[in-house]
């Protein structure tokens, strides 16, 4: 199972988008997520930006470098 949780600052990871979602969890604000295998095979779903969130698919490699946002390679 995964936790869903919005990247911290000095997090650092990297890996695959296994799937995305988005939704209006508070009922005023849209949330953009995507669901990540990181090279450790672990399973994450983080909250991203909905610029990267639409620049994504299925299949990306997300990076996430300590004091940056996730960015796609």
């Amino acid at each position: 199972m995964f936790t869903s949780r919005k990247a911290g600052q000095d997090d650092s990871w990297e890996g695959v988008v296994l799937n995305k979602s988005r939704g209006m969890l508070d009922g005023s604000n849209m949330y953009h997520s995507v669901e990540v295998r990181l090279a450790e095979g672990e399973a994450v779903k983080v909250r991203i930006s909905r610029r990267l969130w639409k620049s994504v698919a299925v299949g990306d490699r997300i990076v996430k470098r300590p004091g940056a946002d996730p960015v796609r390679e």
